[in-house]
């Protein structure tokens, strides 16, 4: 792919490019990743890792998810250059050019891949829609999201106030 600051994505073949994302979408990326990342570290639960890195379903299939953990339990889907397989959670904050996507066969495809859990951030609104395998419905959250990677563990509140915070 050309080194033109697009990210290209392939879904059953199907080639999708999205221009760079916004100063919002950043600063929205940029606090989950502080919220998340000490939590994982603290607690050794895996990887927590954010674009670029391609996550591979196949020859026709490779998307480049905002941000993805990876437990250490599933540490072996993580190579030197790409996750093969499906992440445990995978966050896509939205842009105008991404949410038809990222609502659609994205959340379609990480629904029956088995991704845990697939976060859809819509910085616009302030919430986070929550999708699991099998669900016909999000859960949505304007207030804190509850994470729960490892149910031994308390989980995560995120105050969805301070993530979505002005720039």
């Amino acid at each position: 792919m050309p080194d033109d600051r697009n990210r290209y994505e392939t879904i059953a073949g199907e080639l999708f490019v999205t221009p760079a994302p916004s100063l919002r979408h950043q600063a929205v990326l940029a606090r989950l990743h502080l919220a998340i990342g000490p939590y994982v570290e603290r607690h050794q639960l895996g990887n927590l890792l954010f674009a670029p890195l391609d996550v591979v379903y196949g020859p026709m299939t490779l998307v480049e998810p905002d941000l993805l953990f990876v437990s250490s339990k599933r540490r072996q889907v993580l190579t030197e250059r790409e996750v093969i397989g499906a992440p445990d959670l995978v966050v896509e904050v939205l842009s105008p050019s991404t949410a038809r996507t990222d609502r659609g066969r994205k959340r379609a495809l990480y629904q029956e891949t088995g991704v845990r859990e697939y976060w859809i951030v819509d910085a616009e609104r302030n919430r986070v829609e929550i999708w699991r395998p099998g669900t016909k419905e999000a859960e949505v959250r304007t207030d804190v999201v509850h994470w729960t990677p490892d149910p031994s563990i308390e989980p995560l509140t995120i105050d969805l106030a301070a993530i979505f915070k002005p720039v």
